[in-house]
């Protein structure tokens, strides 16, 4: 999935929720604030495609779908 229609979900305040729970658990680890910038690129890698699967699954399916059909 591309990371411009990851992006979109930072429209979502549920989204936006999260990023701020990653930010917190991740600063914890380190021992520093690791910054909304890191923590926000980390979350959209690691994190959107699933949470959006989850919560969102028309747009999944249509993004996904969308996605094979420029490949073919």
């Amino acid at each position: 999935m591309k990371m411009e229609d990851l992006r979109e979900l930072l429209k979502d305040k549920r989204v936006i929720e999260e990023i701020n729970r990653h930010l917190w658990i991740e600063s914890q680890k380190a021992g520093y604030n690791i910054g909304v910038e890191k923590a926000t690129d980390e979350w959209l890698t690691l994190y959107a495609e699933g949470w959006m699967k989850y919560y969102m699954p028309e747009r999944y399916e249509s993004l996904k779908s969308k996605a094979k059909k420029k490949k073919n």
